[in-house]
């Protein structure tokens, strides 16, 4: 997922998204991403929340480039692919990326990496912990997984 800053420098957003969970693990933004950068992303995703069976994607350079495919092989996870012009194959990251779209990144104007980075974080957190999902009849991902906090 795309966007701009101010100053039209380009930001690209790696979104790990837990399907299960209906929520967000990470939401990452960077100039750009190398494969060195994926693998960490993905690293520290794991050792936060567990390995997962598998990893669906789109057919982006992130997630296709060997050496991130030889690191998930080694790691035990599983690739699934998205077939080219089959979104709907990956519905629940391409309706989160709508809703981030939607309800964050339409209403910002960020000025630098920082303000992205933390404006990021910032969002996430209200749509894992406060913001309903009609898939969770109204609730939102955190007060299932830990309905104390409800």
């Amino acid at each position: 997922m795309d966007d701009k800053t101010v100053n039209g420098k380009k930001i690209r957003f790696l979104n790990i998204y837990d399907e299960g969970r209906h929520m967000c693990i990470a939401s990452i933004p960077r100039r750009n991403w190398k494969d060195k950068a994926v693998i960490q992303a993905l690293a520290d995703a794991f050792i936060l929340q567990g390995v997962p069976e598998y990893l669906r994607s789109d057919n982006g350079p992130e997630f296709t480039a060997n050496e991130v495919k030889k690191w998930l092989k080694e790691t035990g996870v599983t690739t699934m692919f998205v077939e080219p012009g089959s979104p709907w194959q990956n519905g629940y990251v391409e309706s989160f990326n709508a809703r981030m779209r939607d309800e964050f990144l339409n209403g910002e104007i960020f000025g630098n990496m920082y303000e992205v980075e933390v404006l990021t974080r910032r969002w996430v957190k209200t749509y894992n912990e406060i913001r309903p999902h009609m898939s969770l009849r109204g609730r939102a991902p955190q007060t299932i997984i830990y309905p104390g906090i409800a």
